[in-house]
């Protein structure tokens, strides 16, 4: 009897070292793996699917911002609310835009930029920014604002516009989005409106008004950069946009008004010193766009652009 007794515990004990020796053997084991053991069944495990963060409450489902002309804005002006020139043009625009619309649909932005254009025969401006400057400080607040407001709000839509100084400025962010290195998709580019842009090329974009056989100033004064240089130092003529308006060339407007110099410049070389000041000068035509009859037919420049935006934004 204490023969079996004995064989017994010493079948018990051999079971229990096994057992703990097995233990060891699966802590060992899971150490070197970096994987716990498992007190109980393995469940599967999925990993949840990345989500969409939510947009800020501010997002609007279109944003128009909007390029001033030369001495119509500065860089501390308020982009809601410009207070930089009352009587500038792109507020015919903005504002009738901002009366229509609540800024959590379409919010009206803009851009706050030096808009100045150095001329060296007058005292103030010999004081002021070079045209380079001017441009390149607006054209970076502009794509800024975009890229923010892109990332911020995915689902938000653009329209870009302009006047003079600012369709340069929105043709050339228009060219980088259409050519696929801009601040925004293309896609999310609803459309560019240029007024009196100095780079417009014939055949270049959409024109949905008057005719008009000239070329902007910054093609047509190239070849003249140093009578430019003489009369407004720091003012570059980049000619025409390389690329062209790429995949939004179907939504890039191109308005000018027949005769100004600055978008409807003549090709010949004519009298250089004449065609230099012209750049800086707001000739008559110029100083037109909000009433001008001639530029489209039918209504005016303020009134087409509104129009378009809105029949883009309500449908």
């Amino acid at each position: 009897m204490r023969t079996s007794r004995n064989v017994f515990v010493v079948a018990a004990v051999i079971v229990v070292l096994s057992l703990i020796g097995l233990g060891i053997y699966q802590w060992r084991t899971s150490s070197e793996s970096g994987s716990p053991v498992a007190d109980g069944p393995l469940e599967t495990s999925t990993e949840a699917e990345p989500t969409t963060p939510a947009e800020p409450a501010w997002c609007p489902a279109v944003e128009v911002v909007s390029v001033p002309g030369t001495w119509e804005s500065a860089a501390d002006d308020d982009p809601f609310n410009p207070q930089a020139n009352p009587a500038s043009f792109m507020l015919s625009i903005t504002q009738p835009l901002q009366q229509m619309y609540d800024i959590n649909r379409v919010r009206v932005f803009t851009v706050p930029y030096t808009a100045q254009f150095r001329n060296i025969q007058t005292q103030r401006g010999r004081a002021e920014m070079t045209y380079d400057d001017s441009r390149a400080e607006g054209t970076a607040k502009l794509a800024g604002e975009l890229r923010f407001v892109a990332q911020t709000c995915p689902s938000t839509k653009f329209v870009i516009a302009g006047f003079s100084q600012g369709a340069v400025i929105v043709g050339d962010v228009a060219s980088q989005i259409g050519n696929s290195a801009g601040p925004i998709d293309p896609e999310r580019l609803l459309g560019a409106v240029m007024i009196a842009d100095g780079r417009r090329e014939n055949g270049v974009g959409v024109n949905p008004g008057a005719e008009v056989t000239g070329v902007g100033a910054e093609i047509a004064m190239l070849p003249l950069q140093r009578v430019v240089n003489a009369a407004t130092p720091g003012a570059t003529m980049t000619g025409p946009r390389p690329g062209g308006f790429g995949l939004v060339e179907d939504r890039a407007f191109e308005i000018c008004a027949p005769d100004d110099t600055v978008c409807d410049a003549p090709q010949g070389v004519g009298n250089a010193i004449e065609r230099a000041q012209a750049l800086i000068a707001a000739n008559g035509n110029h100083a037109m766009y909000a009433t001008n009859p001639a530029v489209i037919p039918g209504t005016t420049v303020p009134e087409w652009t509104v129009g378009w935006i809105r029949n883009v934004v309500d449908s």
